[in-house]
């Protein structure tokens, strides 16, 4: 897994989701769709997110915010589902529990 933090506003120096989408073979828009859902419940400034998330081989790629908090928030918010996409992405059987 790698987890990139800043690079994902609208500045002319943020170019992160360009670099990530440029080495990825999938994407995985949950991720950053419910990153930015977060982001923008606790400021308007989320809009301007633009964070990606995918697959590269067997590595799991997230772009977090930059500023300390959005980088807190962002993994809190996907730290539960990590080790499940970690090892479905390596490969590893997985049961599908009833929900």
């Amino acid at each position: 897994m790698i987890l990139t933090t800043g690079g994902t506003g609208v500045s002319p120096r943020d170019f992160t989701p360009e670099a990530t989408d440029s080495v990825l073979d999938r994407r995985v828009p949950g991720i950053a769709e419910t990153l930015r859902a977060d982001a923008i419940e606790k400021t308007p400034h989320g809009l301007l997110g633009r964070g990606v998330a995918g697959i590269r081989g067997r590595t799991l790629i997230v772009n977090l915010p930059g500023s300390p908090g959005g980088c807190r928030d962002g993994f809190a918010l996907i730290k539960p589902a990590l080790r499940h996409a970690v090892e479905l992405i390596g490969g590893e059987q997985s049961e599908h529990r009833s929900t």
